[in-house]
């Protein structure tokens, strides 16, 4: 074997390595999120950590029977799954049967709950509303869409992993 043989052997190798050690940390260093993008650009609009299992919640004014419906989504490690919706109305353009598998519960307030849902959603996509906003409930937390996004915007909601933030912090010790 010549010397340019093993050189060039040794360099996969090398690049084998590097790109398996990459890939390693930043398994190691990451953290899974809900990334919002914009469905046009790609450019992401805010990330969110989030474990697996976690839910989250998008609220908004159904356009033809006026009245709210939230989809509570969950996720989990292959993705991002519908698990139930909430709404308050009859009319076009929301479910009035039940498939198998799913149930109808009714909440406190007179909400009727669908749930059984189970499906993966790839990509989940909403529109942000031009006459009503959309709500994004996470972690504790009430997103107006409209304030992030812009009205009529595109948002993908994305399952992914983000690095971990560094922040130098000096020792309480030394001040370094």
């Amino acid at each position: 074997m010549s010397w340019k043989n093993r050189l060039t052997g040794a360099a996969i190798v090398v690049t084998i390595l590097t790109i398996t050690a990459l890939v390693f940390l930043f398994y190691v260093f990451s953290v899974p999120c809900l990334i919002l993008r914009n469905g046009e650009t790609g450019r992401v609009i805010r990330v969110f950590p989030v474990a697996e299992g976690d839910e989250f919640a998008v609220t908004f004014i159904h356009s033809v029977n006026q009245s709210p419906v939230t989809d509570v989504y969950q996720i989990r490690k292959d993705g991002i799954y519908v698990i139930r919706t909430i709404y308050y109305a009859f009319g076009a353009g929301v479910q009035s049967e039940l498939a198998e598998g799913q149930s109808l519960e009714y909440g406190m307030d007179g909400a009727m709950i669908v749930s059984g849902f189970n499906r993966r959603l790839n990509p989940l996509s909403y529109i942000v509303g031009t006459v009503s906003d959309h709500t994004l409930q996470i972690g504790g937390e009430e997103i107006s869409l409209r304030e992030i996004c812009g009205r009529n915007t595109t948002v993908h909601f994305v399952r992914g992993r983000r690095l971990i933030p560094f922040r130098f912090r000096p020792s309480p010790r030394t001040g370094l």
